[in-house]
């Protein structure tokens, strides 16, 4: 779509993060079915906690997202700061009992060749099963030890590459509505948060992924998941990519929610491969006539 950037094609001549195993698990199990990937990327110069703190000084405020590491799974909105400046919080992460992201790092030259690069060594895998990859972003996840990333959902297809320490995540079927009805999602696609309720009983649905350095994760489109640091400090880089289905996906759960305030109970939309086009295309329509509020 003309409305979405796409990734250029990479010239490499070789792949030196993902290796051939690698990109042929990724593309068996993509892109419904979460799994574990091995990269080659640690100890990269523009990961270490000193190039974080410069990049986080660099990045508009609104890239910077920062707040105590101690949270439960389940939070009501956006977790309160720390008080403490970003750089500060990067530098001592070990000891700040803290969890920072920064957001969409291709904001800065060398973070977007850095990325554009590692998802041209997946982009064939990629494209055969979903289209071309569209609109590419970056987050670098800096947390202390024992910090907890709150249950929430993101709209990207995305793989963390844990780079040092260890975590682990627990992760949840994308698009059954026990773990994230159908009315959050449409709030969240008409600017709702991105976090999600939490209940003790939805536990036993989890799975769970552990992962260290050299070690990378697939996670599907809102696939619901929360995130438990290991005991020590932890450095993760999420390389994420939009796909046409999964714009009409978010596409059709704003129509569906502009149905549901008139008094209907729409079905959810399907998920990959089934095409919510028609939904997609009705959004669109409503939207350019200024009938979505």
């Amino acid at each position: 779509m003309g409305m979405h950037t796409e990734i250029p094609a990479w010239n490499a001549a070789s792949s030196d993060v993902f290796d051939g195993n690698t990109r042929n698990a990724f593309s068996a199990a993509y892109p419904e079915n979460p799994h574990i990937l091995r990269h080659h990327l640690t100890d990269h110069s523009l990961l270490t906690l000193d190039a974080l703190a410069a990049l986080a000084a660099d990045l508009p405020a609104s890239s910077i997202e920062y707040n105590r590491g101690d949270l439960p799974v389940g939070v009501d909105g956006k977790p309160g700061g720390t008080g403490i400046s970003i750089e500060h919080t990067i530098r001592h992460i070990a000891t700040s009992n803290s969890w920072a992201v920064l957001k969409n790092i291709e904001q800065a030259a060398p973070y977007r060749a850095l990325l554009l690069a590692l998802l041209s060594e997946l982009q064939s895998e990629i494209e055969r099963k979903t289209g071309a990859m569209l609109r590419p972003q970056g987050f670098i996840f800096i947390s202390s030890p024992n910090a907890v990333t709150p249950y929430h959902f993101d709209p990207e297809h995305n793989i963390l590459l844990q780079l040092t320490g260890s975590k682990v995540m627990t992760q949840f079927p994308a698009g059954d509505a026990r773990f994230a009805p159908d009315s959050v999602h449409e709030t969240y696609h008409s600017g709702g948060a991105r976090e999600l309720q939490w209940s003790a009983d939805l536990a036993a649905g989890g799975r769970e992924f552990a992962l260290g350095p050299g070690q990378a994760l697939y996670v599907p489109v809102m696939a619901p998941h929360f995130v438990r640091n290991g005991p020590a400090s932890s450095i993760s880089l999420s390389i994420t990519w939009r796909s046409d289905w999964s714009f009409a996906e978010a596409e059709a759960r704003g129509f569906n929610r502009m149905l549901r305030r008139i008094g209907l109970e729409p079905r959810a939309p399907g998920r990959w491969p089934t095409s919510n086009r028609a939904k997609a295309l009705a959004y669109r329509i409503c939207r350019k006539l200024h009938f979505v509020r």
